[in-house]
């Protein structure tokens, strides 16, 4: 979470972080994350409108395992 969000303020997503648009969900993205031999996970977002002036501000949709994306 630390990177994301360090990543919003410079405006660059890394890599790393695996973000990609959601297909078929028009301004809807998604992050995966993976935590070894723990549970992996999916989360869903869109940008909603500045709450404060030059920050972005997400939307959190879903957050969970890969299910969650019977709909995002």
């Amino acid at each position: 979470m630390a990177a994301f969000v360090e990543d919003l303020r410079t405006g660059r997503l890394r890599a790393g972080l695996r973000v990609k648009r959601v297909q078929r969900a028009p301004g809807i993205y998604e992050l995966t994350w993976s935590m070894g031999t723990g549970p992996a996970g999916r989360a869903t977002w869109e940008y909603g409108a500045e709450v404060y002036p030059g920050t972005p501000h997400v939307i959190w949709r879903r957050i969970g395992t890969h299910d969650i994306l019977t709909g995002p």
